[in-house]
Formats: structure tokens, sequence, C-alpha cells
């Protein structure tokens, strides 16, 4: 039982609550449109913590456009938020940070259009059929 949580779920958990506050109120870049860090996956070794964001975008920007200049400022702010996160987070080594796109929601959301529109079909189907009896 002691496994379930392992260190470095637990640090992931902490640098995702950590990350979102700095990104929040530290990062004061026009081009980040509003992050949400959904998710972090820290390797073994703390070498690297691999960072999961969602974006909306702002000021009536694309969302390509926006995903693609968060990830860019973030990625540029990477060391001054593993800065940041020595200051806040006692760990012996501070994991590099890396930015990715979090694409979970946007695939779920392709795959609940899907499920609707085979719903809709199959209703359909059936009132033709009970219409032709």
């Amino acid at each position: 039982m002691a496994r379930d949580y392992s260190r470095t779920s637990r640090i992931a958990d902490q640098l995702q609550r950590e990350l979102a506050q700095l990104i929040q109120f530290e990062v004061k870049d026009p081009r980040l449109g509003m992050v949400t860090v959904s998710h972090v996956k820290v390797s073994k070794d703390l070498g690297f913590a691999d960072v999961y964001i969602t974006v909306l975008p702002l000021n009536g920007k694309d969302e390509a456009e926006a995903i693609i200049d968060s990830l860019k400022v973030l990625n540029n702010a990477a060391g001054f938020l593993r800065g940041e996160l020595c200051r806040n987070v006692q760990l012996r080594a501070m994991p590099q940070l890396r930015f990715h796109f979090d694409e979970t929601i946007e695939r779920g959301r392709h795959l609940h259009h899907l499920i609707e529109a085979a719903i809709r079909q199959e209703n359909q189907s059936a009132s033709k059929d009970a219409d032709e009896e």
C-alpha cells in the first residue's frame, strides 16, 4: 500500500500547484493566453518535468496561434520558472521544465462529437424503419 502514491507523483502534484500560481501571477507576457496546467509528469531520476498545458485564446487570436505563442513564452520562461520553483519547493535537484500542449481535451471533444453523430444516425435509421412498417 505504501507504493500507491510514489515520490515522483507527489513531486509532480506539488510542481503543478506551484507552476499554476507562478504562471498566473509572475509571467507578464502579453502573448500568453489563459493557461491551465493540466498535468505534470516527472521522470524517475527527477531530471525532467513534462508540463502539459491547455490554452484559452485571448484578444481574438486563433486557437492554434495562441497555443504556439503560449508554448514559446513558457519555454522561454522555463529558466525563470525553474528558479522560482527552487525557492518555493525544497528539492535537492529541480527538474528541467518542458512544456507541451495537452491534446486530451481536444481528443475527448472529437470523440464526443463522433458518438453523438452515431447516436443521431442510429435514431434516424430507427425512425425510418418504424415509418416503413
